[in-house]
């Protein structure tokens, strides 16, 4: 089995910020001249998510707005209550999203539907330098 690795490296401009990933994924797939098997993408960071979703601007803005609603900003957070942080909310909607997925690859390329695209969202409530670890394996 091979094993390749590399970084996606976002600037991210804070709460609800996503980014479409798909492009760099299928970069780092390419990169690794692995023709099948696996690529993992993991965020690095306890308030950044990983996903797919249909990356057009209505569900763009829909998921981190029932996030919000879910479990909105509040001073009623244990972790607010220990860190007085603000990003409580963060750390429970990134986690209940999570921070990392596995993609097939078939003929050296991820394997995605039409309409499904890797993104990256930012939960925390400051702007954040996110790197985003693909590994690959086949």
């Amino acid at each position: 089995m091979s094993v390749f690795q590399s970084e996606i490296h976002r600037h991210t401009s804070g709460h609800r910020d996503m980014h479409d990933l798909t492009a760099d994924v299928a970069r780092v797939v390419t990169e690794s001249g692995i023709p099948a098997g696996i690529a993992h993408v993991f965020v690095i960071g306890s308030t950044g998510v990983i996903g797919t979703i249909e990356f057009e601007p209505g569900l763009c803005r829909d998921l981190p707005e029932i996030f919000d609603r879910l479990m909105p900003p509040s001073r009623d957070y244990g972790h607010e209550q220990a860190w007085h942080d603000g990003n409580g909310h963060s750390h429970l909607q990134a986690t209940t999203l999570g921070q990392g997925m596995t993609v097939p690859v078939r003929d050296g390329r991820p394997v995605l539907g039409t309409w499904q695209q890797i993104f990256l969202m930012e939960c925390d409530v400051r702007p954040r330098d996110r790197t985003v670890l693909v590994t690959v394996m086949g």
